[in-house]
């Protein structure tokens, strides 16, 4: 989950930088730089949150897989102590 963050925090500082640099470079009023700087934060923050949404919902799908596997390991463990208990039931299911 960590690397995730990272590489999504890299994502965008890479993406600030280079439109950034695009803009600094490009032959045009600063008026027009300052929109263009504007625009590009608020696609940004659009981009931001539509991958905090998805983030947010792998995490709710992972959490119920996590869960379904710490139930099912539970269950094993209950019918192991069963038949480690009652060795003689165990054999005749």
């Amino acid at each position: 989950m960590k690397s995730v963050g990272n590489f999504i925090g890299g994502l965008f500082v890479g993406a600030a930088l280079g439109a950034t640099l695009a803009l600094l470079y490009a032959p045009q009023t600063g008026d027009d730089t300052r929109k263009d700087i504007r625009k590009k934060i608020n696609e940004l923050e659009d981009e931001l949150e539509s991958l905090r949404l998805k983030l947010k919902e792998k995490g709710g799908e992972m959490k119920d897989e996590l869960k379904k596997k710490i139930q099912e390991v539970e269950e094993r463990i209950e019918r192991l102590v069963e038949e480690y208990k009652n060795p003689t039931k165990a054999k005749s299911k």
